[in-house]
């Protein structure tokens, strides 16, 4: 983080400007707050969210901030908050702001503090390393104030924050880097240097690898590009993990540039395919955060990798491929290339007989239809997994929404020649026919799929948000392998109609 955050129960004394939470109609957080009513409607200052107001207080600056309708307060409303009074101090060397009357105690006020450092960090975030000016904002402290008998606990969410906006921080950096400097070798890595930092097992395939391990998805997709695929494998082990530990498995995409192959992409549509790795890029950023999160189940990360591009070698519409494990796909469309390279990987995270899958993808276009730039898709053949996901989000403050996968529009997928194509239907249910697809390599393991194609990247400053790359995923990857829990065996999920 660009900011050095930290929590106190009283605002330092080299505080600039100091920052108080005043609810919608201007209700002040804090009985002790004085608001002045006059002040605020020549403003337009009203409490809403996003909203900031900011006065003269003797040598320093008080700073209303707008916290929303008081009945709605959520860690998504606080993290909101925080980036908002971390953007109006930008210009300021220290800062505070008071969390007393909204801190609570025990877990609350865990929850509390981490939503207020990962809001600080994502609207603090600069992605600056191609400027060949430096423009830093003055920000370098920020303290948060709770009462006394939140201190202990607002310490602990304060570091479990820190390790989450850092997360969100190297997922940003991964996706926002120009696609010539970061290649599949190159985000290969970059997890080992994850691996290495965060006590991590790492297999990466390379090409020979993965022609070896039948990887024929991730082989078609790499066909056209002079740079190497490679598979990175990222498992993290919990500190004392006996046999009986639950293992997950998160599985990213990660396609470093797409041009979409020979079914070339047009021009605009190109501009942003340097994000088409943002799945793998939350992967590899979860499975680092892992440890200082205080994970106690084992995750594994696979993340296939490649340049989609298109050449004299490249994949053919019209050709046959044969996955992982053993299924054979009709290409009719090189840039729907995304479901090819995670059916490899959902076919490797399968053999590991994790206790669930969850994968997260840059999918479709027919997401961002149905959902717009804000909320992701999640699907997936077990009603538990996916609650567990949404859940997770929830309190992660990334919106998804809860898609179906009917049987009946599998029929669009099937092939004259093959055991499937790798596009249904034009403009009919595209990203469903996409999740139909990606069940056909998940075997029997509880699975879910995040489409987050839409709300990858932002358009906007907002929030804490940039524009650029969202690090979306993250949070809510690192919420769901923190609060997983067990959901017993197949036939118990049979048994409570859990199972699709």
């Amino acid at each position: 983080m660009n900011v050095q955050v930290s929590i106190t129960t009283t605002a330092p004394d080299g505080a600039v400007a100091i920052g108080h939470l005043v609810f919608e109609d201007l209700a002040p957080a804090s009985p002790d707050l004085e608001v002045d009513h006059a002040a605020c409607e020549l403003r337009s200052f009203v409490g809403k969210e996003g909203e900031t107001l900011v006065e003269r207080d003797g040598s320093g600056l008080r700073v209303l901030v707008g916290a929303g309708d008081r009945e709605r307060l959520s860690p998504r409303t606080l993290r909101r908050a925080a980036a908002t009074f971390a953007r109006a101090v930008s210009a300021c060397e220290s800062a505070a702001l008071d969390m007393t009357p909204v801190s609570g105690e025990g877990a609350g006020a865990a929850r509390v503090a981490q939503a207020a450092v990962e809001g600080i960090g994502g609207a603090t975030y600069r992605f600056s390393s191609y400027r060949s000016t430096q423009r830093p904002d003055a920000l370098s402290s920020l303290s948060l104030v709770v009462g006394p008998a939140s201190l202990h606990d607002a310490t602990s969410g304060l570091a479990r924050g820190l390790a989450v906006a850092d997360a969100v921080e190297l997922a940003r950096d991964l996706a926002n880097t120009p696609a010539g400097d970061m290649t599949p070798s190159r985000l290969a890595e970059v997890a080992r240097e994850v691996a290495e930092r965060e006590g991590l097992e790492l297999t990466v395939f390379d090409e020979e690898a993965i022609r070896a391990e039948r990887l024929g998805g991730l082989l078609a997709v790499a066909a056209g590009s002079a740079e190497p695929p490679r598979l990175i494998k990222l498992v993290y082990e919990p500190e004392g993990a006996t046999a009986d530990v639950p293992t997950v498995a998160l599985v990213g995409k990660g396609i470093t540039f797409d041009s979409g192959g020979l079914s070339l992409k047009s021009g605009d549509a190109m501009m942003r395919m340097k994000n088409d790795m943002s799945g793998a890029a939350a992967v590899i950023a979860t499975l680092g955060a892992c440890k200082a999160a205080g994970v106690t189940v084992r995750v594994i990360g696979i993340a296939p990798c490649t340049e989609n591009l298109p050449s004299g070698t490249a994949t053919k519409p019209g050709d046959v491929l044969t996955a992982r494990n053993g299924k054979t796909i009709e290409v009719l469309n090189t840039d729907a290339e995304g479901r090819l390279v995670l059916a490899d990987g959902l076919s490797l995270a399968a053999e590991q007989e994790p206790d669930s899958i969850v994968d997260i993808a840059t999918l479709t276009g027919a997401c961002v239809v149905a959902l717009g730039s804000e909320v992701a898709g999640v699907m997936g053949n077990d009603s538990r997994v996916i609650a567990m996901v949404e859940r997770a989000a929830a309190e992660a403050g990334e919106p998804v929404w809860h898609l179906p996968l009917p049987q009946s529009y599998r029929r669009f997928a099937d092939s004259d020649i093959a055991d499937m194509k790798n596009v249904g239907r034009p403009g009919n249910a595209g990203a469903l026919v996409a999740g139909l697809i990606l069940e056909e390599f998940v075997g029997d393991r509880p699975w879910a799929h995040l489409d987050i194609a839409g709300p990858m990247r932002s358009d906007e400053d907002a929030y804490d948000q940039r524009k650029g790359s969202t690090g979306f995923g993250v949070r809510t990857l690192i919420e769901f392998v923190s609060g997983y829990e067990a959901i017993g065996s197949k036939a118990d999920r049979e048994a409570d109609g859990s199972v699709r």
